[in-house]
């Protein structure tokens, strides 16, 4: 599956912003997906995941509560809402996909097959 993220750009520390990653080549209802960001000079990092199937949803704790990843298999397309967007939130932010069973919500980097190029998000304070 090919992945495409977009919706980053630059926003103030408590704003919003959406990301979109669109998929070609396969479908992704077969796909738990993920959103994984890499801030400068640091590791690439867990930020949420969906499941398959049933919606379940994991998020790092520097998120949680304040993103929320959510997908729509008619188009093909996972979503993360950021909001109360902090200066650490700056990041390049990837979405991910793995084939797996339909509660799979593994936060593990490394568990995601295919990966899509990344949208740069800037937070100023």
């Amino acid at each position: 599956v090919q992945l495409q993220a977009s919706g980053g750009g630059l926003v103030q520390a408590g704003g919003s912003l959406r990301l979109s990653c669109a998929a070609s080549g396969r479908t992704l209802s077969s796909y738990a997906l993920g959103w994984l960001r890499q801030a400068p000079g640091k590791e690439r990092e867990f930020v949420a995941t969906i499941s398959r199937s049933y919606g379940v949803t994991v998020y790092a704790d520097s998120v949680k509560g304040r993103f929320t990843i959510s997908r729509d298999n008619a188009k093909n397309t996972v979503y993360l809402q950021m909001n109360s967007l902090k200066p650490e939130d700056t990041a390049v932010y990837y979405c991910a996909a793995k084939r797996t069973i339909m509660t799979d919500t593994t936060p593990d980097i490394s568990t995601f097959g295919s990966w899509g190029q990344g949208t740069l998000v800037t937070v100023s304070s």
